[in-house]
């Protein structure tokens, strides 16, 4: 679901100051959210918007683009800091933001790499469909991704696919194996707010909870044949399913990610010619859903 912003919002948005953020770590701090909600909701048409952006992201959606781009360039691009205090304050009215990574901000930068894994998030190529953090026993409940750059190439369109509706077209033999404990993926360490290691995880993580699936665990994770195959099956319904669509600067997409699993595709050839400061840029934070969030997070 594409939401644009209320003008009279937007306009009123622009003179918002709101103050800089604290953490408790990795969540961002009960006090800032409580204060990002104080101011925010006296603007006019804010509780209408912020309705409608859990109400997309909910049951029948899964998934909201928020078109931020005209408030961005008024206040000086989407990285810049007045924007970002905005922006996650339009995300804690979805959950909670937090970093599993202690080694970056709360914001993490995606840029372009050349010289990177084609296939990664800061690579060039195709960026399979995948849920982030599969291999955690409490993967963030929402992932979402603030456009700065888009491609100057033209290339690089964003793609979701519903896994549920995905699992729902497989053979009841296909959707048996995929819920066994039989997938593996990736490393685990020095992660904040996501559990512990999964190390051996089924990709039907209940009827209501997460598709824990990543295409890349087809070649880089050893899955005995049977289960390789599920995979391999669930990986084209994903396919199948797919929408796209390109991020304009100031997008901000925000992904239920029990319901749907995100990916990329390549972006456009000659990325060599382009400057690493003109690349695309997007910035990612992760968000935790109330109810998880608590000492065993």
């Amino acid at each position: 679901m594409i939401i644009d912003l209320p003008s009279e919002l937007e306009a009123a948005l622009i003179d918002l100051p709101l103050p800089p953020w604290e953490l408790d770590v990795p969540f961002l701090a009960k006090s800032t959210r409580e204060r990002y909600r104080a101011e925010l909701t006296a603007v006019p048409q804010f509780e209408e918007t912020a309705t409608a952006l859990r109400r997309a992201l909910g049951e029948g959606g899964g998934y909201a683009v928020l078109r931020l781009g005209s408030l961005a360039a008024a206040l000086g691009g989407a990285d810049d800091e007045r924007f970002l205090r905005l922006a996650t304050a339009f995300a804690a009215e979805v959950a909670v933001p937090f970093s599993p990574f202690p080694r970056w901000p709360l914001w993490k930068d995606i840029g372009v790499k050349i010289d990177k894994d084609p296939g990664k998030s800061s690579g060039i190529g195709y960026n399979a469909f995948h849920m982030d953090l599969v291999n955690g026993t409490l993967p963030p409940d929402y992932t979402t991704l603030l456009c700065v750059r888009r491609d100057p190439l033209g290339g690089g369109p964003s793609i979701l696919s519903d896994g549920h509706a995905a699992v729902s077209r497989l053979s009841e033999h296909c959707r048996m194996l995929l819920a066994e404990a039989a997938y593996h993926y990736g490393t685990f360490f020095d992660l904040h707010g996501v559990g512990e290691e999964y190390a051996q995880f089924p990709v039907l993580d209940g009827p209501n909870g997460f598709v824990r699936f990543t295409a890349k665990m087809l070649e880089r994770s050893q899955l005995g044949q049977a289960h390789a195959d599920a995979a391999r099956q669930l990986a084209e319904e994903l396919v199948r399913g797919q929408i796209s669509f390109m991020l304009e600067p100031g997008d901000y997409l925000i992904v239920n990610q029990r319901r749907f699993l995100h990916g990329r595709e390549a972006l456009q050839g000659g990325q060599e010619t382009v400057p690493a400061t003109d690349r695309r840029l997007l910035l990612q934070l992760f968000l935790r859903a109330p109810a998880d969030v608590g000492p065993a997070a």
